[in-house]
């Protein structure tokens, strides 16, 4: 059942809330990839929250749809007197005391904390592989990666340890493993949604964002993340939406299974009553074209004192990354940012009428995760190429919503405007449909 789905059944008294909350409880503790998926569960938590949430049942006070629904965190996410680690050796024993605020918000709006899952090392990889702590099995491929960073976030939903998960998007951490896990993931516009209590990557591109199996899901879990209310999907239809397939550089290099399953889904929005337009938006390639000189400076930045201090707890492909942030000038820095800010601009004039850009979300498979261990270059890569179209969104400041297509592991992504999430959401209710 979806998360909605749970909370409707709550609210119609056939579901209890601890009840709920008791048999993911006990499916973590009985499934043999239980470590690998969670890095720390919290049931005394889970079951405090459920009980209060069973209680406003009986009274008929519950808050929302969600009230007593449960979800996982992605461990990146401050939660009182809980390790929070980031996926890192560098913050073993890290105890925050307060939730970050929104797990707060969210727990004010009644849903459950099942507890904390795993993710890439302090977030700095679209692939998911951390043999540091663990990394996450892929239920689609098995072999495979399983898309990161919230990698857990997305096989707790998978091997229905959770109905939903939050995670996090820097460059593509919510939608690789949405899209890797046949999952709908929503990265919302940076500074729509709080930021304290999160470890973070890079504060200027860091966002917080749902991983679930429906777009109303996603809908609900914003709502209960900045204390709001859901935008309502009824009555959305794709007749007379107008979206553009974005050539270039999203398109280029796009593997077998990747492009037709994009372009099976585009085929479908078409016959749903899209209006589908092809071209390419220069500004996109120009704004992605200055990834290297914003994202690794500002990472090392933020972690350099703690990764130079014991650089061996580290997988060394992933301290390489931050590593390389350290040869980009300040001047290169900056003047990265002044171009981005005309792009930014150039890019809104230029797909101003539509109503989403449609990219395939990752233009690859999730690669064998054996050999990702094993081989730099090839982990290099990859991790590039899986992260190349979703960093679109990212660079531009947008929001985003990835869908699955049909084809296994392969997602189809819808741009939005900065801050028109709720617009965002009613078209991928409609394109969901057609996708159906």
């Amino acid at each position: 059942m979806t998360a909605a789905d749970l909370g409707r059944g709550i609210g119609a008294g056939r579901i209890h809330a601890l009840e709920l909350t008791e048999v993911f409880l006990e499916a973590i503790a009985r499934h043999p990839d239980r470590d690998r998926i969670y890095a720390r569960v919290t049931p005394r938590r889970a079951r405090s929250m459920a009980m209060a949430a069973a209680d406003r049942a009986k009274a008929g006070t519950r808050i929302g749809l969600l009230d007593g629904v449960p979800l996982s965190w992605k461990d990146l996410f401050d939660a009182a007197d809980a390790p929070t680690e980031a996926g890192s050796r560098l913050l073993k024993g890290r105890v925050p005391r307060s939730d970050a605020e929104v797990l707060a918000t969210a727990t004010a709006c009644g849903t459950v904390c099942l507890g904390k899952t795993h993710m890439t090392e302090l977030a700095f990889s679209g692939l998911g592989i951390n043999p540091m702590t663990a990394t996450p099995p892929n239920r689609v491929i098995p072999g495979a990666a399983p898309g990161g960073s919230s990698s857990g976030a997305a096989a707790s939903i998978t091997h229905h340890l959770a109905p939903a998960a939050i995670g996090s998007d820097t460059g593509g951490s919510v939608r690789i493993p949405a899209a890797w896990n046949d999952l709908v993931g929503l990265k919302t516009t940076h500074g729509r949604l709080s930021l304290k209590g999160v470890v973070p990557l890079c504060a200027s591109f860091d966002t917080v964002g749902p991983l679930a199996r429906t777009v109303e899901d996603c809908a609900e879990i914003l709502a209960v993340l900045e204390g709001g209310r859901a935008v309502d999907l009824r009555g959305v239809t794709l007749k007379g939406a107008r979206f553009l397939v974005l050539e270039g550089v999203a398109l280029d290099g796009v593997r077998e299974l990747p492009g037709a399953g994009f372009e099976a889904a585009v085929d479908r929005l078409a016959r749903a009553g899209a209006v589908i337009e092809r071209r390419a938006v220069p500004a996109a390639d120009k704004a992605l074209a200055l990834s290297p000189a914003l994202f690794a400076p500002e990472a090392y930045a933020q972690w350099q004192e703690v990764i130079e201090a014991a650089p061996e707890r580290m997988f060394p492909v992933i301290l390489e990354r931050f590593r390389s942030g350290a040869a980009v000038s300040a001047i290169d820095h900056i003047r990265a940012w002044q171009a981005l800010h005309r792009h930014r601009a150039e890019w809104l004039d230029a797909v101003a009428g539509y109503d989403a850009v449609l990219v395939p979300t990752a233009p690859i498979l999730p690669p064998e995760a054996t050999r990702l261990l094993t081989d730099p270059d090839y982990f290099a890569t990859e991790n590039l190429m899986a992260l190349r179209n979703t960093r679109i969104g990212n660079v531009l400041g947008l929001c985003a919503l990835t869908l699955p297509t049909g084809e296994p592991a392969c997602g189809i992504s819808l741009m939005g405007t900065p801050m028109g999430e709720e617009r965002l959401l009613r078209i991928g209710a409609a394109a969901e449909r057609a996708l159906a």
